[in-house]
């Protein structure tokens, strides 16, 4: 043990003789283990905010949604002629809640742009009609008043739940709860009986479920929607006008259990068969998604470990060049500790030491830096980038825009290790060629 203690101490010394090489030399190992702690944290933060979006679908519920057919514009310049029904009906949300048992709920829904005012203030929003399970599945949050009940679809009442966003543009300085709102699109007012808490937006979910942005919607029941708008919709431009036929833009199916979902999105794919020739539905399935997304996490992270194992390999070749020159550089001295009964064990253990001292310290800091990486990351985004690039910020997707890195526990040993490893590895040919050298040749090297 003292063999070891001695040796460290000399070794240190050694290093010390040389503080600039051997601080450029650690300065590779530590770029290297930082870079992988780093990283690993990057892609598991993205991972996780991508799960997380899918997950807020839920992960017993399929998403079956209406898609407009590319050879179906729907618009015209001169009448309604060429405006074609699409996508979903309530004939295919009958026949789904029938005749498939593993189905424990199912929410109907009709999505359309329209415009809302009061008070001589107007604003471009969504209009949903709905059920009240809805909030419950997109996990709305009442912060004043209700969500829509049963017995307001029973009488179609012209009620409203709006979000956050609309009563402070719509009704600033005042309680927007029990007072009226015009929709433009039913030309007439709807009572608003309860007002949402701000919801996060979600992003895309593959190629058929778009980013949902829900600071600007107005909730009214489905059958109110249905009876006081329909689903024959036109939007009006500078000559031009929109016409779009549909029943509803999303059924969102709740399975009784998540073992049961694939095998219930088979059946609904079958159910609805009589869309595949149209092409005018999409069926998402979170659960199958969110394997998917696992799957890519494991790549992911695997692609950005090995990104960054090359900078430790180049640390370690780094450590390596600087050996060799060392052994040069002090042959004389390891002729004399021949000399003096030195055997080349003990010569290698000296320069195997110096190595992994230098990885050593070199891992050791670069987990410091790596621990610190989340803060650092979140802190340049935030108070660098967001500041001085907010056009660049708003191109980034909404997953790396709002990632919260977060460190990966099996890095930090993992990085470590191997820079360890790196310097015992690539110091020992420079050791074993140091003990190999014939002492009378080395006490006679200038």
């Amino acid at each position: 043990m003292m063999i070891w203690i001695r040796t460290l101490q000399l070794g240190v010394k050694s290093l010390l003789l040389h503080p600039m090489r051997s601080l450029l030399t650690v300065l590779g190992i530590f770029i290297g283990v930082a870079a992988v702690i780093w990283l690993l944290a990057i892609s598991e933060g993205i991972s996780r905010e991508a799960q997380k979006q899918i997950e807020g679908l839920g992960a017993n519920n399929i998403i079956v949604r209406s898609i407009k057919p590319p050879e179906d514009s729907g618009s015209s310049s001169g009448g309604f002629s060429g405006a074609k029904p699409y996508g979903l009906t309530r004939a295919d949300y009958a026949r789904l809640v029938s005749t498939i048992p593993t189905i424990s709920n199912a929410l109907p829904i009709r999505e359309i742009r329209s415009q809302f005012s009061n008070a001589g203030r107007t604003l471009d929003g969504r209009l949903v009609g709905c059920t009240p399970d809805y909030d419950d599945a997109m996990h709305l949050k009442i912060a004043r008043g209700r969500f829509i009940a049963e017995a307001d679809l029973i009488r179609r009442q012209t009620y409203c739940v709006i979000a956050a966003e609309v009563a402070e543009q719509l009704f600033p300085g005042r309680d927007a709860l029990h007072r009226k709102l015009y929709l433009t699109q039913s030309r007439d007012y709807y009572e608003i009986i309860g007002i949402l808490q701000r919801r996060t937006p979600t992003a895309a979910i593959g190629g058929s479920l778009a980013a949902q942005d829900f600071s600007r919607d107005v909730y009214i029941p489905s059958t109110t929607l249905q009876t006081r708008i329909g689903d024959f919709i036109v939007r009006r431009g500078s000559g031009t006008f929109e016409v779009e036929v549909v029943e509803l833009n999303q059924i969102t199916l709740q399975v009784d259990k998540v073992e049961n979902v694939m095998r219930t999105s088979e059946i609904v794919r079958q159910t609805l068969e009589n869309h595949e020739k149209t092409q005018d539905t999409a069926i998402i399935t979170p659960l199958e998604l969110l394997e998917q997304a696992r799957t890519t996490r494991l790549m992911f992270m695997v692609l950005m470990g090995l990104i960054a194992a090359i900078s430790l390999l180049v640390g370690g070749i780094g450590i390596m060049n600087i050996m060799l020159a060392t052994v040069t550089e002090r042959t004389r001295e390891i002729g004399i500790r021949r000399a003096l009964g030195a055997r080349r064990s003990d010569i290698v253990r000296q320069f195997l030491v110096e190595t992994i001292v230098m990885s050593g310290l070199g891992g050791l800091t670069g987990v410091l830096v790596g621990l610190a990486g989340p803060w650092v990351i979140t802190t340049i985004r935030d108070s660098i980038l967001l500041p001085w690039a907010p056009k660049l910020m708003s191109q980034l997707p909404d997953v790396a825009r709002n990632v919260e890195p977060t460190i990966v526990p099996l890095s930090i040993p993992l990085a470590f290790g191997i820079s360890v490893f790196i310097g015992v590895v690539f110091g020992l040919y420079p050791a074993i060629r140091a003990a190999k050298m014939d002492p009378i040749e080395a006490l006679r090297h200038e």
